[in-house]
């Protein structure tokens, strides 16, 4: 007999707590292998395939494209057993039959435990867990998708209900995000009725709640509360989230999800915590271009690949982090202390259709221009393809930010948090300057560099861009660091 199981959304990693579904990769009815990719989804840091641990029949999906889900909830039903097979042809699956339990080594053998490459289950920790009831037809009961709208108005308790009843029992909140949103306009999650799978909040209850509390008249009194039972409160203003005034502009609003929700986040925190300062400088950038070309042309057996201009500026960067490790930090403030790392972890700063990602090379300051020249292409390559992945997108340590690519001379960028500094590089360009003591036209290029406050002075980093600009003019410098 055959045994329907539930796959949900997994753990991807580095804390993240919510996905979008892009596309399904199977339908209801369709046979899957253990491991299979089921289902594309987005998440703040990339697009993934979540492949399902379970072999079997799938007998029902949970959401359809675009919707967002947080980690935890389902997405498929699998039917797995001997019977399942023919369900592909259009045989029913018989699950009357199935066990009121299963053990954990019963659902070990159900499928491999991996829910993502990466992230996975490679040890399941023992339990039991409960089969739910079928209907009568022996298939699996369908739940209406997460995102219909919740059958139930937006209170959960009526009036009548003491506040001592109401407040009593846990709350239907996964997702850290939907509770921090309810606590910053003074939302009582437990007055909500979740429009999730078995109650489940979602943060569209909660905007649908502020919205509707927003719209009040000014004289409707608010909720009473336990704290003050008789007290009443004018509606939070949440310009976000309330309806426009009649008379203010209208324009096409987009959620901050995804890619560009988690760099509105990123940035916020960065400027909230970090006590930045930036400081440039202009650096004759002609003598670097003739060292690039003459690599480029050099022929015979010891001629490699073309040398990107990146590259020859991350293996200055690398080398002036170990002249000046102190910008190569990040600061715990819970333990007040500055935390000085051993390896440099380079990131620099993409553009693509869906948005700025920051894609990080491990361990650059072990690799030379060669090699940085291939990994800058490789992982460039699956950022505008959108294929990279979690641990390709965090765990930098230093920034290189080369701005000039979109025409510009400088910037102050905003350090990519929790890290300490960023190196901006601004376009290459012909302009007049005094070279050996004679108006020339060269190469000049602007530096800047935004560094934490906390983890050093002006004179740490006027010294880092100082030794960058030298190794710009003068590339022979480098060579006393090989």
């Amino acid at each position: 007999m055959a045994q329907v199981l539930e796959f949900k959304l997994p753990d991807l990693g580095e804390g993240l707590t919510e996905a979008t579904i892009v596309s399904w990769l199977v339908s209801v009815g369709d046979v899957v292998a253990v491991d299979q990719p089921v289902v594309e989804v987005e998440t703040a840091k990339a697009m993934v395939e979540v492949p399902c641990p379970y072999g079997g029949v799938v007998t029902a999906r949970f959401g359809d494209e675009g919707a967002e889900l947080p980690v935890g909830a389902a997405l498929l039903t699998v039917a797995v057993g001997a019977e399942s097979a023919g369900t592909a042809h259009g045989g029913a699956v018989s699950v009357a039959s199935a066990p009121p339990l299963e053990s954990a080594a019963q659902e070990k053998s159900s499928g491999s435990g991996n829910v993502l490459v990466g992230y996975g289950t490679s040890a399941a920790p023992a339990r039991r867990r409960r089969v739910r009831p079928t209907v009568a037809t022996g298939v699996p009961e369908r739940r209406e998708p997460r995102h219909a709208e919740p059958p139930a108005p937006t209170r959960a308790v009526p009036a009548a209900v003491p506040v001592e009843e109401r407040v009593a029992g846990p709350v239907a909140v996964i997702s850290p995000l939907v509770r921090r949103l309810a606590r910053e306009h003074g939302l009582d999650l437990r007055e909500l009725t979740g429009s999730g799978r078995d109650g489940l909040i979602l943060r569209s209850d909660v905007e649908r709640a502020v919205a509707e509390r927003s719209a009040m008249p000014a004289t409707t009194a608010a909720p009473a509360t336990a704290a003050a039972p008789t007290a009443t409160a004018a509606p939070v203003a949440t310009p976000a989230l309330a309806e426009p005034a009649p008379h203010a502009p209208q324009g096409h609003r987009t959620p901050l999800r995804g890619i560009r929700g988690a760099i509105a986040d990123k940035l916020s925190r960065s400027r909230t915590e970090i006590p930045d300062a930036t400081c440039w400088v202009d650096a004759d950038a002609t003598e670097l271009l003739h060292a690039r070309a003459a690599m480029n042309a050099a022929t015979g057996p010891s001629a490699g690949p073309k040398i990107s201009v990146l590259a020859l500026f991350a293996r200055i960067c690398t080398a002036a982090l170990a002249r000046y490790p102190e910008l190569n930090a990040t600061v715990d403030m819970a333990r007040r202390e500055i935390v000085r790392l051993d390896q440099v972890h380079l990131g620099f700063a993409a553009q693509t259709e869906r948005g700025l990602v920051v894609p990080v090379v491990r361990d650059a300051h072990t690799r030379g221009a060669e090699s940085l020249s291939a990994e800058f292409a490789r992982l460039t390559d699956k950022a505008r393809t959108g294929t990279l992945t979690p641990g390709e997108l965090t765990g930098g340590t230093f920034t290189l930010n080369n701005y000039g690519v979109f025409g510009v001379d400088g910037s102050t960028p905003i350090i990519n948090h929790p890290e300490a500094a960023m190196l901006g590089v601004g376009r290459i360009a012909a302009k007049p300057w005094v070279h050996e003591g004679e108006l020339a036209v060269r190469q000049v290029v602007q530096l800047s560099l935004t560094f934490d406050h906390r983890v050093c002075d002006g004179g740490t980093a006027g010294g880092f861009l100082r030794y960058v600009a030298d190794c710009v003019e003068q590339p022979a410098v480098l060579l006393r660091t090989l």
